[in-house]
């Protein structure tokens, strides 16, 4: 599609930078969920980076919800080395806390000794190869769109955003890889589907075109979050009680009414949003308006999510 379409003010659109302080209001959240146990610093960062790559792998789908959206590949090439920055921060930050010292005092040899010989370590370098490559393709197919194919970058990033869940303590579990990545892509597709939207779309025949083709693909992605999360969840705690009893339930507790929220959010999208939008019958700015909503409360669960994958 033609980005030459007028249609949502810069200024309403740049509010989907509200995502960061979603992310991390969810794991301020979880920590408060979570006490007395101790804080993860870790928690934001990794967070943002699971925004940034979901935000990545939106945007590498985005062409297969219309023939006529072409690649963006400068936003993708910007919202991956954005991911590459924060997957080397969430090494740092785990380094140090391996080590035990603050990100700040964590040594250049012990950092070294950290991604050599710790299997956490070994992931997160996969992870940062992974990012770097996606940025760097997209940033020459910018140059040379003719040339790359979408495909490439979706199916890196795609295994660049699984990796770590996938090796996981669900990987203990018999089919837990897989729970585990049905888990995280479904995720991806859902946020950062919409996400890439609100990025790209610029006209109300835009939205009208593609919204219906976003919801068809949201809603089984959202019930696969759901089963896949309500899994791996009493899996890790094994029973009802602990989700009061313990830190980490809380958390899962306020994941899943959030989780609620947002479906019924959904299902009243699906309702009034959709069809209006599709009829032409809403303008550009307030379908961003709804999509910038929506990707705000997700970007909540995001931090409650990544501060669930720290915790004990």
């Amino acid at each position: 599609m033609s980005g030459k379409t007028t249609g949502g003010a810069p200024a309403l659109r740049s509010a989907v930078l509200l995502v960061v302080p979603a992310a991390v209001l969810g794991t301020v959240l979880a920590w408060a969920l979570a006490a007395p146990d101790p804080l993860q610093s870790e928690a934001p960062v990794r967070a943002l980076a699971d925004c940034a790559g979901a935000t990545v792998v939106g945007l590498a789908a985005l062409p297969r919800l219309h023939r006529r959206i072409d690649p963006p590949w400068r936003q993708l090439a910007v919202a991956g080395g954005i991911w590459t920055i924060l997957e080397f921060a969430v090494l740092a930050c785990a380094g140090a806390q391996v080590v035990g010292v603050p990100v700040r005092r964590l040594g250049i040899g012990e950092f070294g000794t950290y991604l050599a010989h710790v299997s956490s370590g070994q992931i997160g370098v996969g992870i940062l190869i992974g990012t770097a490559v996606v940025t760097g393709y997209c940033a020459l197919a910018h140059r040379q769109p003719d040339r790359a194919a979408i495909d490439l970058v979706l199916m890196f990033a795609a295994v660049a955003l699984e990796l770590r869940p996938i090796t996981g303590h669900m990987s203990q579990q018999p089919l837990g890889a897989v729970f585990a990545a049905v888990h995280v892509l479904a995720a991806a597709a859902w946020f950062g589907l919409l996400l890439a939207l609100a990025l790209v779309l610029r006209s109300r025949g835009e939205w009208a075109l593609v919204l219906p083709r976003y919801s068809a693909w949201a809603l089984p992605a959202v019930a696969a979050v759901t089963v896949s999360g309500v899994i791996d969840g009493l899996v890790k705690i094994g029973g009802l009680t602990p989700l009061v009893d313990t830190g980490y339930g809380r958390i899962l507790l306020a994941k899943a009414v959030l989780l609620g929220g947002l479906l019924v959010l959904g299902w009243w999208w699906r309702r009034s949003w959709v069809p209006a939008a599709a009829d032409h019958r809403l303008s550009a700015d307030t379908s961003l308006r709804r999509a910038i909503v929506e990707v705000v409360v997700i970007a909540v669960v995001f931090g409650l999510a990544a501060t669930l994958s720290v915790t004990a």
